[in-house]
């Protein structure tokens, strides 16, 4: 049984403040102070490059992939971690293409995360007999044919929380030859995923969200063992060789996960998210995922109960959503600064969603109760309604 009180306890979190914008960006551990502080004085400082070896900085990767495989339900050795998630996408997506063979179209859903959406065009452009489709999310099924080359998805909507359900339409994509990507973006920590028993080709995600690695924490990409020797990263870059120090000019790839390496790996970030996946280790995702539907009920009967005029986006049957519950609102972006400005902070998506992270970690009933009161006498008093609310900061 997971102790939600000693996870609590292992946040720095400001006094005053109800987070629930970890869907967005998890909060500070506490052991990251030391852990990262000990990585630049003790290992950056006193070993030097010597760190790479002495300290275990080029290992890192397979390391605390092996620790993220157990949040996602994959096996040992499948998992490596470095660069940005969109990098991710762009290297699961070419690998995918290059299985497919003579198939030419990537589908995705009109509510993928954009930049995912991004990643493919460019790469597409770089194929000129291969597109991209996108259609509504409650289509997807439908539009799995045997011209469909790659399935590309995000399990959870960003914006409103809708989940896709991976098994299923896995089994049916692959059905019908189709190689299948997800974005576990906001899956990661939300909830149990079970990668190894849908047998999804690929995997990709990110670490700064319920994960807690901090900003910028390096992305994840996971690939089916039975792949891992056979695919071809078309991002080859020199830490996925089978020998980086030969300094070979042509490539050979790496064994297993270790050929999706790319760059040098974010040591300092590395080591913030250590810290974070102690946390992590104690923690049974089950256990998660039965705290996050509580809370979220419960924070959704009360804004409805007290604020009628803001309407759920999210999916009511909480099957259907990940660990986040949006609501519509005209002055969206004016009424979540106002709330920022009390100390309930959420985030805003364009054009009109208010966004709110529930994370069992470090959230709680008295941090529903709070900001549903909030949220209320704010709808209540339209204190939202003032000029220096409406004022859009550079990231919403």
């Amino acid at each position: 049984m997971t102790d939600f009180t000693a996870t609590r306890a292992a946040f720095s979190l400001p006094e005053g403040i109800t987070y629930l914008d970890g869907n967005s960006l998890g909060p500070l551990p506490k052991a990251a102070n030391e852990r990262v502080a000990r990585t630049i004085t003790a290992e950056w400082g006193e070993m030097l490059i010597k760190g790479w070896n002495t300290a275990g900085w080029m290992a890192q990767p397979e390391v605390l992939g092996d620790r993220v495989s157990r949040l996602i339900g994959a096996a040992a050795g499948s998992v490596t971690l470095g660069d940005t998630l969109s990098i991710k996408v762009f290297q699961a997506l070419a690998a995918a293409l290059d299985m497919a063979g003579s198939r030419k179209v990537v589908l995705s859903d009109t509510g993928n995360f954009p930049s995912d959406l991004y990643m493919a065009e460019g790469l597409l452009r770089l194929m000129p007999d291969k597109r991209l489709l996108t259609v509504a999310p409650d289509a997807i099924e439908d539009a799995l044919t045997e011209d469909i080359a790659v399935l590309m998805l995000t399990q959870v909507d960003y914006r409103t929380g809708r989940r896709h359900d991976m098994a299923r339409i896995t089994a049916l994509a692959q059905a019908k030859g189709i190689v299948v990507i997800w974005d576990l973006a906001h899956s990661a920590g939300a909830f149990p995923v079970e990668l190894e028993a849908c047998r999804a080709e690929f995997a990709c995600g990110c670490t700064y969200k319920y994960l807690n690695a901090g900003p910028g924490g390096p992305a994840f990409i996971y690939v089916r063992p039975d792949l891992a020797d056979t695919v071809q990263p078309a991002l080859a870059g020199w830490l996925g060789h089978s020998d980086p120090f030969a300094f070979d000019p042509g490539y050979r790839p790496g064994a297993g996960i270790a050929r999706m390496r790319i760059g040098t790996p974010p040591v300092l970030q590395m080591a913030a998210l250590e810290s974070a996946l102690d946390i992590w280790d104690a923690v049974d995702l089950h256990d998660v995922r039965r705290r996050s539907v509580a809370l979220s009920e419960r924070f959704i009967a009360g804004v409805e109960a007290t604020c009628p005029e803001l309407v759920l986006v999210s999916p009511r049957e909480a099957a259907l959503r990940g660990s986040q519950v949006s609501f519509r609102f005209t002055d969206g972006y004016a009424l979540m600064q106002a709330l920022i400005s009390r100390g309930v902070i959420g985030d805003f998506r364009a054009p009109d969603l208010v966004r709110f992270g529930i994370a069992p970690l470090y959230n709680d009933e008295t941090c529903i109760d709070h900001a549903v009161a909030t949220l209320a006498d704010i709808v209540a008093t339209r204190a939202w309604d003032m000029p220096a609310f409406r004022v859009r900061a550079a990231v919403t």
